[in-house]
């Protein structure tokens, strides 16, 4: 049965998300771990070795020029949770806007990237790959600048990893986490009454509040961005070091 944007940004909301036993699977099942993994924002670990590779000029970076190749990257494992059901609810929600990718490239090729969903100042980070040394990292440094930037509250990672952890993520309560996606998805006073029935396809909760292009005109403006390139790594080091 296929999932509709509607139901997947619901699901969101209330704090669960699908998952498949494989990718041939013809049905998935919903989840709400125990324990969940988030990244705060304002404790992502830019190492020096990550700061190198940022300002090294290996990699360029970019937003939603390739999303289906990024969730096609991210599902080519042994064993992965993205099926066929996930994959075209997922395009579907990037179609209207709600979902995103991060590209990782060295030269013309793809080497890396991440996608997830995006509703009110929440981020849900759905899954990265990597094919070169450091390209997810650079994907996640990304997303971070750009959420930073956008206004963003939330970045939820799902599940734990040690590459996570070693990049700031924290493992949370559920009912910790309930409270922080209710506040993320939740409109802001500000927003008035407007926004109060937000939530369906082509609108946010707290929308008037996000951008998840803000980081775009940042860069535009920052000095060397002639020199730097648009979204370039380096850019996202100048970003990350002037909002830590």
């Amino acid at each position: 049965m296929p999932l509709s944007p509607q139901i997947l940004l619901r699901a969101y909301a209330s704090g669960i998300f699908p998952m498949a036993d494989s990718a041939d699977a013809d049905e998935v099942y919903w989840v709400e771990p125990k324990k969940r993994g988030i990244l705060p924002l304002d404790k992502f670990h830019l190492s020096h070795s990550l700061a190198k590779t940022l300002k090294s000029g290996r990699f360029s970076t970019s937003v939603n020029r390739a999303f289906d190749d990024v969730l096609d990257g991210c599902a080519d494992r042994e064993e992965t949770w993205i099926n066929s059901i996930i994959r075209d609810a997922v395009i579907a929600l990037h179609r209207v806007g709600h979902a995103h990718s991060i590209e990782v490239w060295a030269d013309e090729a793809l080497v890396g990237g991440l996608y997830g969903i995006t509703l009110g100042r929440a981020f849900f980070g759905e899954s990265m790959f990597s094919r070169a040394t450091d390209a997810s990292k650079v994907a996640l440094a990304h997303l971070v600048a750009r959420l930073r930037c956008g206004g963003y509250t939330l970045l939820d990672c799902q599940f734990i990893t040690p590459h996570l952890a070693s990049l700031g993520a924290v493992e949370i309560s559920r009912s910790a986490y309930r409270a922080l996606l209710a506040s993320a998805v939740s409109p802001p006073p500000s927003a008035g009454a407007a926004a109060a029935g937000a939530g369906g396809v082509g609108t946010s909760p707290a929308s008037a509040s996000v951008d998840f292009f803000a980081l775009d005109a940042w860069a535009a403006a920052a000095p060397g961005f002639e020199t730097g390139g648009d979204g370039s790594p380096w850019l996202i080091w100048q970003s990350l070091t002037q909002t830590s």
